[in-house]
């Protein structure tokens, strides 16, 4: 196989004198030996342009989706940037609103929302919350006739359109636990309760299709589904939610937020639509911005079958493969130019036979235990989905900048796993 194509890289990757890797202007090496491994590595003016693309194509309308990767430096730098952000949880609006993130900046999803979390948002004050079901509708009426202040709502509805994506994170078809059905007839009435309801200031519709789609028209199906739906009710603002898909892997190629926001709005001009359309990209903003660093501990070769290289994380930083058989690509930072001969199997070292980082990866020849080995495109639901399984530790992130590197997540360390304990 060929070396790494340098498209899987951060926009700000560069190769130093002796051909290793640098990122932000700082030795990925050099990283490795100041904050140890595992260890997530952000291009921070990579990500930070993402969102700029994101704030030009959907203006006041492009929304971060936060669950894929979230702490206080990414809430700041996206808010920082123009972006309103996405939470799901009453954890994920802590973050975002202790990392000075305004309240009425928060787009607050969820489908079965707590009374506490409800209470909270409410109380907060949030931008806007996106009603998922009937028995949210129940318990923000309760709230509101108790005294909170009425929210801004958005209904989300399931629009029926299949997005040609994972069958775990495809969310737009009829068969969902995500939002109103629109086919049997539920979306209608979740919306003529909401107009009639003092409970509810109805802004607009939301809808998500699913995450990681390649098919840009999917998106405009659906929009074509909801733009129907909603045309009586003249609401100013309609949602397309985000799921955008990234290449992870070598001969994968994705649409760009410009050539996705350029779909969306072809799309509405044929439909006569003049609702506001907000978009919600997650993945797309941080997924192709990061790599992640590890230790090579162990080469087990089994002469005929397969060469298993086990590294010094697992499941733990990235369970996107074990979840979703997602594949990945892998380099050795020291010579990222160098050809990779050698087919392996990328583990880490969790109680799994499935702990799989890379099912069919390819590593130059010359790999050894000691090297540092990377994997590019883990700026998404790596850190995000993270566990303590096996009590491993979670990594550090940093963020690389003009030379400059940033700690915006220390690493976990062994007094933090008894910490909660009695």
């Amino acid at each position: 196989m060929s070396a790494l194509p340098t498209s899987l890289l951060p926009d700000n990757a560069a190769f130093g004198e002796a051909g290793q890797l640098t990122i932000g202007g700082c030795d990925i090496i050099e990283l490795a030996a100041q904050f140890g491994t595992p260890l997530f590595v952000y291009d921070e003016d990579h990500v930070r342009e993402r969102c700029r693309q994101a704030v030009t194509a959907f203006g006041d309308g492009a929304v971060y989706a936060s669950k894929a990767f979230l702490c206080l430096a990414m809430a700041r730098l996206a808010h920082e940037e123009g972006m309103r952000i996405d939470v799901s949880t009453a954890g994920e609006a802590f973050v975002a609103v202790s990392a000075g993130v305004p309240p009425e900046r928060l787009v607050y999803h969820g489908n079965n929302k707590s009374q506490r979390e409800l209470e909270m948002a409410l109380e907060q004050g949030v931008g806007r919350l996106v009603v998922d079901g009937f028995d949210e509708m129940d318990r923000v009426e309760r709230l509101v006739e108790d005294g909170h202040p009425v929210p801004t709502v958005f209904l989300r509805v399931a629009p029926g359109v299949d997005a040609h994506t994972h069958e775990y994170v495809t969310t737009g078809q009829d068969d969902s636990k995500f939002g109103f059905t629109v086919a049997n007839g539920d979306a209608e009435r979740a919306i003529r309760r909401a107009l009639e309801s003092s409970a509810f200031d109805v802004r607009g519709i939301h809808t998500h299709i699913g995450s990681q789609v390649f098919r840009v028209e999917s998106f405009a199906e659906a929009l074509h589904v909801v733009a129907d739906f909603a045309a009586p009710f003249d609401l100013p603002e309609l949602v397309v939610g985000g799921g955008l898909g990234v290449a992870y892997v070598e001969g994968e190629s994705a649409p760009t937020i410009a050539e996705w926001a350029a779909t969306l709005r072809a799309a509405a001009e044929s439909l006569g639509l003049e609702s506001q359309i907000w978009a919600e990209p997650g993945r797309a903003i941080v997924a192709s911005g990061a790599v992640t660093l590890y230790t090579v501990g162990s080469i087990k070769e089994i002469p005929g079958i397969r060469t298993y290289v086990a590294v010094d994380g697992g499941m733990s930083d990235n369970p996107r493969p074990v979840l979703y058989g997602s594949g990945y690509e892998t380099f050795l930072p020291r010579s990222v130019a160098g050809e990779r001969s050698k087919p392996i199997r990328l583990v880490g070292k969790h109680c799994e036979s499935g702990d799989v980082l890379a099912w069919d990866a390819q590593v130059p020849s010359d790999l050894a235990v000691g090297d540092l080995l990377a994997t590019p495109v883990t700026g998404a639901y790596g850190h995000s989905m993270g566990s303590n399984y096996n009590k491993m530790l979670r990594p550090a992130v940093v963020f690389a900048r003009a030379g400059d590197a940033r700690l915006v997540v220390r690493r976990e360390t062994l007094e933090d796993l008894v910490r909660n304990d009695l």
